[in-house]
């Protein structure tokens, strides 16, 4: 799904490049521009989101094209794991951020997610805002779900390898962003958005009772612990209106492929005004001049 994304996107600049000098594929680009401004727009009032979701594209279409065992050596050495954290805990926690987890699998879901909730969510937090809600996410579920690998493994209740074992992934992330959106939610969308926190979230816990699926719902209550901080010191924001500020398409002239519209720059002169209705031609108010009088 997502290289096809990438071939759609592609072949739309190419399909706008082309309608450059063939006038029929020009019609068909102006017909979608509506749609694709808006798209545009959507994806300028969300840098942060967008920005990342192009990262973690990138490194999961480089699992899919490596070696299995070259990405399953990179994945542990860049885990949040008990040992990596001891070791250098900062790198841990930045490294693991940039990998989708099980060699990519879910990328669509993640992406889907992403672009659609989460950058809602950057629309009404802002920026700033929204990365702090996912720092706190991701830092703060990591460190709390090694407390609960710590625990375990001092009492004997999971094997030794659960120290070096893999953990990564965007989903921290993603999960927290989603949580800050549900909180500004209201009407239909709050009992959808609670649902899906609750099928994906909280579900996994009751049911599988995997340290990764406690994880998440940790990451999920410290997003939205830090989202409802965040709007205690300020409301949430109109989100902008950027779709005035994007160039607006030529229109269409039906002239000729490169040939100017007329009163354009390089489409010849602009129509001569009237010599008696412009301001300052004919003949000057009043009649009468030096040269009248003589």
């Amino acid at each position: 799904m997502v290289i096809a994304l990438v071939l759609v996107v592609t072949g739309w600049y190419a399909l706008r490049a082309l309608g450059l000098v063939w006038e029929p594929v020009r019609r068909v680009v102006a017909f979608c521009e509506p749609w694709t401004r808006r798209a545009h727009a959507w994806a300028l009032s969300a840098p942060a989101t967008f920005t990342y979701v192009a990262i973690f594209t990138a490194s999961t279409l480089v699992q899919f094209s490596a070696p299995p065992k070259l990405i399953d050596l990179l994945t542990t050495l860049q885990s949040t794991n008990l040992a990596n954290l001891h070791r250098a805990p900062l790198r841990a926690l930045l490294d693991s951020a940039l990998w989708v987890a099980d060699n990519g699998e879910g990328l669509a879901l993640y992406v889907a997610l992403f672009v659609t909730v989460v950058a809602w969510g950057e629309r009404r937090y802002g920026t700033p805002r929204i990365l702090l809600v996912w720092l706190c996410g991701h830092v703060l579920g990591s460190l709390l779900t090694a407390l609960v690998e710590t625990h375990a493994l001092e009492n004997g209740r999971a094997p030794a390898r659960l120290a070096v074992t893999t953990d990564v992934g965007v989903s921290y992330i993603m999960v927290a962003g989603c949580a800050a959106a549900v909180l500004l939610m209201r009407g239909r969308w709050l009992a959808l958005g609670v649902a899906g926190l609750a099928v994906g979230v909280v579900g996994p816990v009751l049911w599988s009772h995997s340290l990764w699926d406690l994880g998440h719902l940790f990451a999920a209550t410290c997003g939205l612990a830090a989202a409802w901080a965040l709007l205690q010191i300020a409301p949430p924001r109109v989100p902008p209106d950027l779709l005035p500020c994007l160039p607006r398409p030529a229109p269409l002239t039906g002239l000729p492929p490169g040939t100017p519209a007329p009163g354009t720059l390089g489409g010849g002169p602009f129509p001569s005004p009237s010599r008696t209705g412009g301001p300052g031609e004919g003949t000057p108010r009043g009649g009468g001049g030096a040269e009248d009088g003589a």
